[in-house]
């Protein structure tokens, strides 16, 4: 599958550094492009998002909902103890391709001491 190198640069400038797993997945479920937290937990280029870990854990899946309306999804969910707000989020000029991630995969913001 062809994506314009600029789109995958652009997603490594913008999410490589983000501290929480990233993909950049077409609308077959191909991941396209992944951050090194992503890296971190076994996801790799080419694989299918849907089929990465339990089929539980992809019940309620939002992604055809923000490529249909174009639209940023989310929702939040439990993982474990924790918290986490999941994000599919389309690329403007990209319809096919949206960005996806969760706050709270591999970070326990609850646990972080708040700074003065």
């Amino acid at each position: 599958m062809f994506v314009d190198a600029n789109v995958i640069d652009a997603f490594h400038l913008m999410w490589g550094s983000f501290p929480e797993p990233v993909t950049l997945v077409h609308q077959s479920r191909e991941v396209i492009a992944v951050n090194a937290a992503c890296e971190s937990i076994g996801r790799v280029k080419g694989m299918n998002c849907a089929t990465h870990g339990a089929p539980e854990a992809h019940k309620g899946c939002l992604a055809n909902q923000a490529l249909s309306t174009q639209q940023p999804a989310f929702k939040k969910l439990k993982f474990g103890e924790r918290e986490i707000i999941s994000y599919w989020l389309p690329l403007a000029g990209y319809p096919e391709l949206f960005v996806h991630f969760g706050v709270g995969v591999t970070m326990d913001y609850n646990s972080i001491p708040e700074k003065d």
